[in-house]
């Protein structure tokens, strides 16, 4: 039988980054969760975490964050039917890419939540890379752009998002007057999420440029469009965040009728248990796009 004491403190050292904040977390001394890393891996004969360059869960420690990770859900069910069991407010870690958290996310599972009693700890991650974190145990389910669930898990279509290549009517008069031609784009300032984001790539390539560009990076949805409001430089937005600036031509294409639509998927462990059920039925109503 599994320790789960043990698992526990694995999964706060990783949830929590370190040692030390994972024993504020648990009420325990830093020595004290060390102890019970140590005693986990003596047991299994193996480590479960990677020290530098970063801390991080080995395979094996992926696995048993998994396993953990669904128990504590199976036995929030299991509290529902038998008071006494019943424990803190349930804490759910999801992997949720950054514009959906912008602008669909929170109305779509705001009463879930409330009704639920449950907290969520959301990891905002590439919607190129968020299946990582679920494949690696980091994660109980995750927003992303791939449709193939990894082994133990399930995948359910919420639609697409429509994203623009937006900036000011300024912007597109200095570095665009003959629309998006190579040169404009060699040399116009661009607005990226981050070093994994490809939709800046895939909108140049769809319009047949593959050379080098210039480019903010700026990892978060409302600085994104901020800096484009400000005229710093052009980038990939999402339509359904911009109605309102669309509308009011604060914010206008740079190539009118051309848009990428992303696919997202909700990944999630099967026999999560119920709770992760009713939010998966609860995202299963989302029609994007």
């Amino acid at each position: 039988m599994l320790d789960y004491k043990l698992l526990e403190a694995l999964a706060a050292v990783v949830e929590c980054g370190g040692f030390e904040r994972a024993g504020d977390a648990l009420g325990l001394s830093q020595s004290a969760i060390s102890q019970r890393i140590r005693t986990l891996e003596i047991r299994l004969g193996q480590p479960v975490l990677v020290r530098t360059p970063a801390l991080a869960p080995t395979p094996v420690g992926g696995q048993l964050l998994n396993h953990a990770r669904r128990v504590q859900l199976l036995e929030r069910d299991l509290g529902q039917t038998l008071p006494t069991l019943a424990s803190a407010a349930p804490r759910l870690r999801i992997a949720v890419n950054a514009d959906s958290l912008a602008t669909w996310w929170a109305e779509t599972v705001g009463a879930l939540c409330q009704k639920e009693g449950v907290v969520l700890d959301l990891v905002v991650e590439d919607q190129d890379i968020g299946l990582r974190r679920l494949r690696d145990g980091d994660v109980a389910a995750c927003l992303c752009a791939s449709p193939q669930p990894i082994a133990g898990a399930r995948a359910l279509s919420l639609g697409r998002m429509s994203y623009l290549p937006l900036a000011t009517p300024a912007y597109r008069r200095r570095h665009f007057p003959e629309g998006p031609t190579a040169d404009a784009f060699r040399h116009a300032p661009a607005i990226v999420f981050g070093p994994h984001d490809q939709l800046q790539h895939r909108f140049l390539a769809e319009c047949g440029y593959r050379g080098p560009f210039p480019y903010h990076l700026c990892p978060a949805s409302e600085g994104f469009v901020r800096l484009a409001l400000a005229g710093m430089g052009y980038g990939m937005v999402p339509r359904m965040q911009v109605e309102e600036w669309l509308r009011d031509d604060k914010l206008v294409s740079i190539a009118p009728g051309q848009e990428l639509e992303v696919p997202l998927y909700w990944h999630s462990w099967r026999h999560s248990g119920q709770l992760v059920e009713r939010l998966t039925a609860a995202l299963a109503a989302v029609r994007l796009v």
